[in-house]
Protein backbone atom coordinates (compact mmCIF):
# COMPACT_ATOMS: atom_id res chain seq x y z
CA UNK A 1 0.00 0.00 0.00
CA UNK A 2 1.39 3.37 -0.90
CA UNK A 3 0.40 6.79 0.54
CA UNK A 4 0.81 9.72 -1.08
CA UNK A 5 1.16 13.54 -0.01
CA UNK A 6 0.99 16.47 -2.16
CA UNK A 7 2.45 19.85 -1.15
CA UNK A 8 3.48 23.02 -2.86
CA UNK A 9 0.04 24.30 -3.71
CA UNK A 10 -0.91 28.11 -3.50
CA UNK A 11 -2.23 31.47 -4.67
CA UNK A 12 0.45 32.91 -6.88
CA UNK A 13 -0.68 35.41 -9.78
CA UNK A 14 -0.78 34.63 -13.77
CA UNK A 15 2.73 34.64 -14.94
CA UNK A 16 4.54 32.96 -11.97
CA UNK A 17 5.50 29.07 -11.32
CA UNK A 18 4.95 26.85 -8.56
CA UNK A 19 6.41 23.31 -7.91
CA UNK A 20 4.40 20.70 -6.18
CA UNK A 21 5.97 17.61 -4.89
CA UNK A 22 4.08 14.30 -3.75
CA UNK A 23 5.94 12.09 -1.38
CA UNK A 24 5.51 8.35 -1.34
CA UNK A 25 5.49 6.40 1.57
CA UNK A 26 5.07 2.00 2.42
CA UNK A 27 4.85 -0.05 -0.73
CA UNK A 28 7.06 -0.18 -3.42
CA UNK A 29 7.06 3.34 -5.18
CA UNK A 30 10.77 3.06 -6.73
CA UNK A 31 8.52 0.54 -9.19
CA UNK A 32 5.67 2.75 -9.45
CA UNK A 33 4.46 5.35 -12.31
CA UNK A 34 3.24 8.29 -11.31
CA UNK A 35 0.78 10.67 -12.29
CA UNK A 36 -0.93 14.22 -11.68
CA UNK A 37 -3.99 14.75 -12.42
CA UNK A 38 -6.47 17.92 -11.53
CA UNK A 39 -9.88 19.05 -11.15
CA UNK A 40 -11.13 22.76 -11.18
CA UNK A 41 -14.99 23.35 -9.58
CA UNK A 42 -17.48 21.77 -11.10
CA UNK A 43 -15.60 19.89 -13.22
CA UNK A 44 -14.13 16.68 -13.59
CA UNK A 45 -10.78 15.59 -12.95
CA UNK A 46 -8.41 15.27 -15.79
CA UNK A 47 -4.99 13.78 -16.94
CA UNK A 48 -2.09 16.65 -16.21
CA UNK A 49 1.29 14.07 -16.83
CA UNK A 50 2.88 11.09 -15.95
CA UNK A 51 6.04 9.23 -15.59
CA UNK A 52 7.37 6.15 -15.40
CA UNK A 53 9.42 4.27 -13.06
CA UNK A 54 12.75 5.45 -13.94
CA UNK A 55 11.60 8.87 -14.84
CA UNK A 56 12.95 8.11 -18.29
CA UNK A 57 9.50 8.29 -19.79
CA UNK A 58 7.27 11.11 -19.46
CA UNK A 59 3.71 12.02 -20.88
CA UNK A 60 1.74 15.33 -20.90
CA UNK A 61 -1.87 17.03 -21.91
CA UNK A 62 -1.66 18.83 -24.50
CA UNK A 63 -2.66 21.95 -22.34
CA UNK A 64 0.20 21.70 -20.08
CA UNK A 65 2.97 20.94 -23.07
CA UNK A 66 5.71 23.92 -22.56
CA UNK A 67 4.76 24.53 -18.95
CA UNK A 68 4.62 22.12 -16.66
CA UNK A 69 7.63 19.58 -15.85
CA UNK A 70 7.06 16.12 -14.29
CA UNK A 71 10.13 14.70 -12.39
CA UNK A 72 10.81 12.08 -10.17
CA UNK A 73 14.14 11.44 -7.20
CA UNK A 74 13.41 8.10 -5.93
CA UNK A 75 15.81 8.08 -3.13
CA UNK A 76 13.63 10.61 -1.76
CA UNK A 77 10.47 8.77 -2.68
CA UNK A 78 9.32 12.14 -4.26
CA UNK A 79 7.66 13.22 -7.62
CA UNK A 80 7.61 16.95 -8.52
CA UNK A 81 5.56 19.19 -11.19
CA UNK A 82 6.93 21.86 -12.30
CA UNK A 83 4.60 24.17 -13.18
CA UNK A 84 5.27 27.70 -15.28
CA UNK A 85 3.69 30.43 -16.79
CA UNK A 86 0.59 29.76 -15.05
CA UNK A 87 -2.70 30.77 -16.26
CA UNK A 88 -6.24 31.39 -14.52
CA UNK A 89 -7.40 28.29 -15.96
CA UNK A 90 -4.95 25.68 -14.01
CA UNK A 91 -6.74 26.74 -11.18
CA UNK A 92 -7.69 23.69 -9.50
CA UNK A 93 -6.83 20.77 -7.04
CA UNK A 94 -4.11 19.03 -7.97
CA UNK A 95 -3.58 15.49 -7.17
CA UNK A 96 -0.56 12.78 -7.29
CA UNK A 97 -1.16 8.75 -8.27
CA UNK A 98 0.79 6.14 -8.04
CA UNK A 99 -0.37 3.11 -9.76
CA UNK A 100 1.36 -0.64 -9.37
CA UNK A 101 2.54 -1.05 -13.12
CA UNK A 102 5.65 0.98 -13.76
CA UNK A 103 4.89 2.41 -17.62
CA UNK A 104 3.37 5.59 -17.05
CA UNK A 105 -0.29 6.15 -18.24
CA UNK A 106 -3.29 8.49 -18.53
CA UNK A 107 -5.19 6.43 -16.33
CA UNK A 108 -5.23 3.46 -14.29
CA UNK A 109 -4.08 4.65 -11.27
CA UNK A 110 -4.37 2.57 -8.20
CA UNK A 111 -3.51 4.97 -4.92
CA UNK A 112 -4.59 8.60 -4.41
CA UNK A 113 -3.15 11.84 -2.49
CA UNK A 114 -5.53 14.15 -1.19
CA UNK A 115 -4.41 16.75 -3.39
CA UNK A 116 -3.20 19.90 -2.56
CA UNK A 117 -5.04 23.60 -4.40
CA UNK A 118 -3.62 25.83 -6.99
CA UNK A 119 -5.53 29.15 -7.29
CA UNK A 120 -4.24 31.43 -10.14
CA UNK A 121 -5.37 34.95 -9.95
CA UNK A 122 -5.03 37.61 -13.38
Amino acid sequence: QVQLVESGGGLVQAGDSLTLSCAASGGTFRRNAVGWFRQAPGKEREFVATIDWSGAGTSYAEFVKGRFTISRDNLKNTVYLQMNSLKPEDTAVYYCAARVSSSYSTSGYDYWGQGTQVTVSS
